[in-house]
């Protein structure tokens, strides 16, 4: 039987917690083994983890008896959530909770909670800069994991609280992408305020978090952001440009433009986007490139990113 000790990962056919299980089966050698914990242990993805050699358990974060169960015996525990599955607040702070209270019930010795700010804490609800949404948020989807941070703290869990950037996986999934403009250059469209935008690839998030653990419990307790490069607007236009062999153009869309398009979350984003211009320098220095390194020495930047996925990127 394997020594190695058992890291418990939920989100595993996902984006973070799959680059997470994908680092850690690439360090044959390393002491650690990953767990998969899924709502869907039958699905294609969980299966063809199976196949890998990976432990596949059931794991449901809107059924805490099921992440007491996934998460008994093992060393760490690496909890995320999804937000834009389900475009509720309250629900992901439950969940959330829920990690939180497996990890203390399971005696981890270090939880990785993949969190955000609450931006409450700064902008608070009566601060008009940015407007209130749902009566009870600033950026719903930031608040609601920052307000969990409390949960893991006042639980007792080890934990280290992993701050991610923008993926620049959503040029590809997101429709944030660069588009034609009127007289035929692409344009890419983000409301950035004037200000630079941290970002990475999100396999580098699985990864930074295996670092973590691989450094042992030394960060519990600590926050630590993670981002592969931080770029303004009209660099990252320019990159794509280089990249797709196409001019490519940056426009600055006011906030208030973003926050009014047709889509789930527009406003969410747009006070996102503003929250961090708000913030300008003190957002940056939250989100370090050069120690995020030295947690995944593999760590990419943009333009590394682009020749990897370039030809994904949907182009309007």
């Amino acid at each position: 039987m394997s020594d190695k000790k058992i890291i418990a990962v939920t989100g595993a056919t996902g984006a973070q917690g799959g680059g997470l299980v994908r680092a850690i089966l690439a360090d044959r050698l390393g002491q650690f083994v990953a767990r998969a914990v899924t709502r869907k242990p039958g699905s294609e993805k969980s299966l063809a983890l199976a196949k890998l050699g990976v432990e596949v358990v059931a794991g449901d974060a809107d059924d805490p008896p099921s992440l007491d169960r996934a998460f008994t015996g093992a060393y760490g525990a690496f909890c995320v959530t999804n937000f834009w599955e389900h475009l509720s607040a309250e629900r992901e702070t439950a969940q959330a909770a829920a990690m939180a209270r497996a990890s203390r019930k399971a005696g981890v010795q270090h939880a990785v909670w993949s969190t955000l700010e609450d931006t409450r804490t700064r902008v608070p609800l009566d601060d008009g800069r940015l407007p209130t949404l749902h009566g009870k948020y600033k950026v719903p989807h930031f608040d609601s994991k920052g307000s969990a941070d409390r949960v893991f703290a006042a639980e007792g869990a080890p934990t280290t609280y992993l701050l991610a950037s923008f993926y620049w996986e959503n040029f590809i999934h997101f429709g944030m992408g660069p588009r034609t403009g009127p007289g035929g250059d692409l344009v890419l469209a983000l409301p950035l305020g004037g200000a630079r935008l941290p970002g990475i690839a999100v396999e580098d998030i699985g990864k930074c978090a295996y670092g973590l653990f691989r450094g042992g419990t030394g960060t519990v307790g600590q926050r630590v952001g993670i981002a592969g490069e931080v770029l303004s607007g009209v660099d990252m236009a320019a990159k794509m440009g280089r990249a797709l062999g196409r001019t490519v153009t940056f426009t600055d869309v006011p906030f208030d433009v973003y926050r009014a398009l047709c889509f789930p979350g527009a406003e969410d984003l747009g006070n996102m986007f503003q929250y961090q211009a708000i913030l300008g320098d003190e957002f940056l220095r939250s989100r370090d490139p050069a120690r995020s390194r030295l947690l995944d020495p593999e760590l990419l930047s943009f333009d590394a990113w682009l020749r990897a996925n370039i030809g994904r990127i949907p182009v309007g």
